[in-house]
């Protein structure tokens, strides 16, 4: 499972933000965040990249854990 919502709300930055400043539908956004879609890396990259730009402080590791690091 991936990190998205939660930095994502930790940083105060709303689903629609998000999703404009990348160039997405919101719907897109949604449906990773909920495990509905699963992002490829250069996605995965581009949404670790936004949410830097709007205000979190997060690394690729942190919104995308390892399976090893979730177990943990």
């Amino acid at each position: 499972m991936n990190r998205i919502q939660s930095i994502r709300v930790a940083a105060g930055i709303r689903q629609i933000e998000l999703a404009e400043h990348i160039g997405w539908a919101q719907s897109r956004v949604s449906n990773y965040e909920t495990g509905q879609r699963v992002p490829g890396l250069d996605d995965a990259r581009t949404l670790v990249r936004a949410l830097n730009r709007l205000g979190a402080q997060c690394t690729l590791d942190d919104v995308f854990p390892s399976d090893d690091a979730e177990a943990a």
